[in-house]
């Protein structure tokens, strides 16, 4: 929807040398470490060390890189300089931020068996839906560079995919999804109960009744295993559902664009392009987007917003007409930003995720931490943070807040797990040194990190209760009692039976 005139055609030029110059760079450093220039510019899900996918479905990741090196293909944006960071100490800063929920270690109760967990919602009951891969890994090989899914060998994922747990315990209460799916990502619940999902192997978007019942979509959009543009997805990403119906698409890894439907699936309108930046921006230029990867709607201001995954940042567009509204960022959340969810509560805040830092070409670094954070809407600033007992996620795909913004759920990828949060105002006193771990033993090599190093030592289908430090306090303080109590026992049986010699040894002498 952004229109660029000749007026900038020199700046754009400018800017498509730099590009050009940095996308060389990388491949003459590829090409020594022996690396395939196809390689290069793969991205798989998970914890990668490139950002950007192709701009579109059709054609490999070479002809992309040099329609790029060209100048042509997608439109390039007038891109400013690159922002100077507001913040150089990053852990300072964010050792400032509140924490206001209380991690719920014990929950899930019932040790669910999980696999890479893409998606949390909730049904109209209130119940806990969440959307996993059992199975299946998210690798650099699972698709092509036409973006083609390379394992349908396999089949369908034979297990279920969808769970429905219980809210305060956790117990699941229903399940469905088996032989289906290949490749799960997105889920979201309409007002009506209907489940929406997307499926990335597949390309494509399926509308089921409520709880899956009857096991057949009611509406599938796209083509199975075909991406593509016209009547096509390439790996969709998310769902979002209007009260009336219409709905919208993410179609997010390939194609970089939202596009919106009418409740019987017919396209109204279409928006958004790819974004080669590299970096995230304050003032990146609207309807640009490097993965939308979610969506969230915002009913009372009438927005659809969209997680702009790899520019780290929030847009928010009018749900009518797509037109642009706000963005959302902070240098704290990084240059990568998951999910988020809405809730009215507080005058209306934003619950985000984000994930591992990584530059184009660049392994990960630590500059920015992995959390979740609530920003207000109303003044853009972070109000709290919050992490599994107060330390960093790993790898976070998804996040549902309740409307009351009372309880968080955050889906994890690997380590393989379901986290809830509650607001300290009702949470109960617990122990927040206690680590719930529901993961697989088929999981990937996760980032080292302090968190990673600790749950390790766990069997990872326990739940693991440490006592508390006032249990500690008042264990060490019976223990120091009996201690004492017992040496002074001691010492007196002691005197008596000295006693007692001298007064055997007075009565021999008399």
């Amino acid at each position: 929807m952004t229109r660029f005139n000749k007026k900038n055609d020199i700046l754009s030029y400018n800017n498509c040398a730099r590009s050009c110059y940095n996308y060389l760079a990388l491949i003459g450093v590829l090409l020594c470490c022996g690396c395939p220039l196809t390689a290069s510019i793969a991205v798989t899900e998970n914890v990668d060390n490139q950002r950007y996918l192709q701009n579109g479905p059709i054609g490999s990741n070479n002809d992309r890189l040099h329609q790029m090196l060209k100048g042509v293909g997608a439109a390039e944006p007038n891109w400013p300089q690159r922002a100077k960071q507001e913040v150089t100490d990053v852990k300072t800063e964010m050792a400032k931020l509140n924490t206001t929920y209380v991690y719920q270690n014990a929950w899930p109760a019932n040790n669910v068996k999980l696999g890479a967990v893409t998606a949390v919602s909730f049904d109209k009951a209130g119940n806990v839906v969440i959307f996993h891969r059992v199975d299946r890994i998210w690798s650099q090989t699972t698709f092509n560079n036409s973006n083609v899914y390379q394992e349908r060998n396999m089949g369908p994922i034979r297990e279920n995919t969808v769970l429905g747990l219980e809210p305060e315990s956790g117990k699941v209460l229903y399940s469905w999804g088996k032989n289906f799916f290949y490749m799960p990502h997105g889920l979201s619940i309409d007002p009506e109960d209907n489940v929406w999902v997307t499926d990335v192997a597949l390309h494509q978007v399926f509308k089921f009744p409520p709880r899956g019942a009857g096991g057949k979509p009611l509406l599938t959009l796209g083509s199975a295993f075909h991406p593509g543009i016209r009547k096509k997805f390439c790996k969709p990403t998310a769902v979002a559902v209007l009260n009336n119906g219409d709905f919208f698409v993410a179609d997010g890894y390939c194609n970089a664009r939202i596009i919106k439907y009418s409740k019987q699936g017919e396209q109204i309108l279409v928006w958004g392009q790819n974004s080669f930046a590299g970096f995230s921006y304050d003032v990146a230029p609207p309807n640009f987007f490097a993965i939308p990867h979610a969506l969230t709607l915002v009913p009372e201001l009438e927005l659809l917003c969209a997680a702009d995954r790899e520019n780290g940042r929030v847009q928010c567009f009018y749900s009518n007409n797509g037109t642009f509204h706000s963005q959302y960022h902070n240098p704290l959340i990084g240059d990568r930003l998951f999910s988020m969810a809405y809730t009215p509560a507080a005058g209306g805040e934003l619950v985000i995720v984000n994930g591992p830092t990584a530059e184009l070409g660049v392994a990960p670094t630590d500059s920015n931490e992995v959390y979740g954070f609530v920003m207000s809407m109303r003044n853009k600033q972070l109000i709290s943070k919050f992490g599994p007992n107060n330390l960093p996620f790993e790898n976070p795909h998804d996040v549902a807040v309740t409307e009351d913004g009372n309880c968080i759920y955050v889906a994890e990828l690997n380590p393989m797990r379901i986290h809830k949060f509650v607001h300290k105002s009702i949470a109960k006193t617990m122990s927040l040194s206690a680590v719930k771990i529901i993961s697989s033993a088929q999981s990937e090599p996760a980032i080292a990190t302090n968190m990673s190093e600790t749950v390790n030592s766990i069997d990872q289908t326990q739940t693991a209760h440490h006592p508390s430090g006032k249990a500690i306090m008042v264990a060490s303080m019976m223990l120091l009692f009996a201690g004492s109590t017992f040496a002074l026992a001691l010492i007196m049986a002691r005197r008596r039976k000295r006693a007692n010699e001298i007064d055997a040894k007075s009565n021999a002498a008399a």
